[in-house]
């Protein structure tokens, strides 16, 4: 809003000096119009320096804000997570450094993080569909089971998510050949890429969805694909929270679709994740979804409060 002010009263501006050029020219109109323009010309630039000095004060409040928030958080999160892992994925188009902040505060809070998985554009593509059906078929764990009616990245996501995550304490942090042979064929289809070991199967999970909105034609279809990893991702673990900027929960953003979705029940998100505050509540909603609870958390529509109310206990037991 502030933006838009000033520009408008600086728009207004240069009209009306426009025409005050044009009457000064003119012998037809008399001094108190002349006056009058002079007035109004100068009240507009007044206007306009007065919003350019409000956005000014409301940037270092912001400003003022993140830092208090980044000298905070390790106090805030400190043993929230402790002996728990934590795997990080990142989704086409999330574009800033959100998931490496997310990652050491997580660290700052107990947790191990196993590793980073990238999911590639090409996996979202219409023309691989089929191919990602076949692929996560022929991966199929024994004693995995797919449900008669699921999609091809319902599939996908119970495979990937069974190669992450567990809730079994005994798996945590320890890698198999099954869940390995997953994530290279994955890999080798150019579907992912991955950093660090995420392999070794961590107890929670982080997801940051895209900055942009898939606002083209299948974009609501690509959000599909990524919630149902989302959820296969919540179910194999102890809990996942889904991060992203504001834009993430306006209308085709990945939060938006999630939190309309029936994922949106069992998953959290947060959508100020590209905040410092954001990241702390990344740790206390994980925090919440090891015992349970999910909560949709920040400024955007559909979020229910921007923290967890009551925050969990300072300390995981």
């Amino acid at each position: 809003m502030i933006d838009f002010r000033y520009h408008l009263v600086s728009i207004v501006a240069i009209f009306l000096a426009l025409a005050l050029g044009i009457v000064l020219g003119s012998t037809t109109l008399s001094d108190s119009v002349s006056e009058t323009l002079r007035q109004q010309a100068n009240a507009a630039a007044k206007t306009a320096q007065q919003a350019r000095n409000q956005q000014r004060h409301l940037q270092d409040q912001v400003n003022g804000q993140e830092k208090f928030a980044q000298g905070l958080a390790p106090q805030i999160v400190a043993e929230r997570l402790k002996g728990q892992s934590l795997v990080l994925v990142e989704t086409p188009g999330a574009g800033d450094d959100s998931i490496e902040r997310v990652g050491e505060l997580a660290k700052t809070a107990g947790a191990a993080v196993t590793g980073r998985v990238t999911v590639q554009k090409k996996f979202l593509d219409d023309d691989q569909r089929t191919t990602v059906e076949e692929l996560s078929t022929q991966l199929k764990p024994d004693g995995v089971e797919f449900p008669g009616n699921a999609t091809a990245y319902e599939k996908a996501g119970m495979v990937l998510a069974g190669a992450l995550v567990t809730k079994d304490p005994a798996k945590s942090g320890r890698e198999d050949a099954s869940g390995g042979a997953v994530l290279n064929a994955f890999k080798e289809a150019g579907y992912i890429t991955e950093s660090g070991k995420p392999g070794q199967h961590a107890t929670l999970a982080v997801m940051v969805g895209p900055a942009t909105p898939y606002a083209y034609d299948g974009g609501g279809d690509d959000n599909k694909a990524l919630i149902s990893l989302a959820a296969a991702l919540d179910g194999a673990g102890r809990g996942t929270v889904v991060g992203g900027p504001p834009t993430s929960a306006q209308e085709g953003g990945l939060i938006a679709a999630l939190r309309d979705s029936d994922a949106g029940d069992a998953v959290s998100t947060v959508d100020v994740v590209d905040t410092a505050s954001g990241q702390v509540v990344t740790i206390l909603a994980l925090q919440n979804e090891m015992s349970g609870k999910s909560g949709q958390y920040g400024t955007g529509a559909g979020a229910g409060g921007y923290l967890p109310s009551p925050a969990p206990a300072g300390k995981n037991g």
